[in-house]
């Protein structure tokens, strides 16, 4: 069991909760873009039909002995507006209790033990976590700069592909926010269909594209239905991470097989959260006054990289997700061989020396050393605050 969870994920998040900790206790005044976890609450709308879902006395019994369908339904209707996908809400949807519960346990459910899952990095760190919960084999497929952070699936070696089970990508990613358009889902489902490899794509940041980029779901590619699922979350999009709610559509039978893995883990998703939900879904397709998550995001992307670039950190500006995924500069007298700055020494020393929380890239793989993860995840003007700090910081370590 100790070996087990050792290799459930970084520990670099407790770690720089430690260092947080002791940056309080110094009297810093902390900035926290670590966790991408959304500051603004849900709409008044849903709020409204939370509160009023938890005073009904029918709301109290097990979510399992009940269909589950009208959330199901509605997500269906959401994805035939958004997406134009057409979707069986009863035999194409699972409902989740948020996104990461279902890529917790979908390895579980779809995948034989000692197979291989092709995994990105960088990647979140659920994604290696579930499949050592699994017992399946992960094989990191690198995202790097000099391909748009795409993968390319045409390096995997033939004896890989004839142990695969599944592949695993996000786009909108998390963390590098690299984005992919529609064609690159057509030769991606193309490709796993030579393969006959199912496709799972983590599509949590959905709604939040920026400069009128609208990500694609894969859905969207004909036939893709049959070799690949999606995740789909509330948690960003509509600011109710602590909600847990999400849910998986696609492929049939891997839908239905995460349904009777979870059927015996859990009882479902709380009826108020789903009655929420339901609200905040229609909110989005009918409300004309509906703020997008896109719109308050992309502005502070804007004034973030403004400040972060006036203050002499040329980082890029993403073109979606809730984060900015920062190269580190050049700085002197590092902890690298070479001499540069290792991300965690980065974030470290960052953090005790401006009160500013980022994310150490490694965190999320190899792949990501040398950069930082910084969530937009604070106010304009604490933003602006932080890019500040984080420029002054590097001067100083130039």
């Amino acid at each position: 069991m100790v070996k087990l969870l050792s290799q459930l994920g970084s520990s670099i998040f407790a770690e720089v909760a430690e260092w947080k900790r002791q940056a309080v206790a110094n009297g810093m005044d902390v900035i926290d873009l670590g966790i991408g976890s959304p500051d603004q609450p849900p709409s008044l709308k849903v709020r409204q039909a939370l509160s009023e879902a938890v005073l009904r006395e029918d709301m109290y019994a097990y979510p399992a002995l009940k269909s589950g369908l009208p959330f199901r339904e509605k997500a269906a209707e959401w994805m035939r507006h958004r997406f134009g996908v057409e979707l069986d809400p009863a035999l194409e949807i699972c409902t989740l209790a948020g996104s990461q519960d279902g890529l917790a346990h979908l390895a579980m459910a779809i995948a034989e033990r000692g197979s291989i899952a092709l995994v990105p990095d960088p990647g979140y760190p659920i994604y290696s976590a579930s499949l050592a919960l699994a017992a399946v084999e992960p094989y990191y497929m690198p995202l790097v700069e000099e391909h748009h952070y795409l993968p390319q699936l045409e390096a995997v070696p033939d004896e890989v592909w004839q142990r695969t089970s599944f592949l695993l990508l996000n786009y909108p990613n998390n963390p590098i926010t690299a984005v992919a358009d529609l064609s690159f889902f057509e030769k991606l489902v193309a490709f796993a269909k030579q393969k006959q490899v199912l496709i799972v794509h983590d599509l949590a940041y959905s709604e939040m594209g920026y400069d009128g980029f609208q990500p694609p779901s894969i859905l969207q590619v004909e036939g893709a239905k049959e070799l690949a699922v999606e995740f789909h979350s509330l948690s960003k999009s509509f600011n109710m991470a602590g909600c847990r709610i999400g849910f998986m559509v696609g492929q049939q039978q891997a839908v239905a097989a995460l349904s009777k893995l979870k059927a015996n883990i859990d009882y479902g998703v709380f009826d108020p959260i789903q009655e929420a939900a339901i609200i905040a879904l229609d909110e989005a397709m009918q409300d004309e006054h509906f703020v997008k998550a896109s719109t308050v995001y992309q502005q502070r992307r804007d004034c973030f990289i403004a400040r972060l670039h006036e203050a002499g950190w040329h980082a890029d500006a993403p073109q979606a997700t809730m984060f900015v995924w920062a190269k580190l500069p050049k700085l002197k007298n590092g902890d690298r061989p070479d001499g540069s700055w290792s991300s965690r020494m980065f974030a470290q020393r960052c953090l005790a020396e401006t009160g500013v929380v980022v994310i150490p890239g490694d965190a999320f793989g190899a792949q990501g050393e040398g950069y930082v993860r910084i969530a937009l995840v604070e106010g304009e003007g604490r933003l602006i605050e932080a890019a500040t700090r984080l420029g002054q910081f590097v001067k100083r370590m130039v």
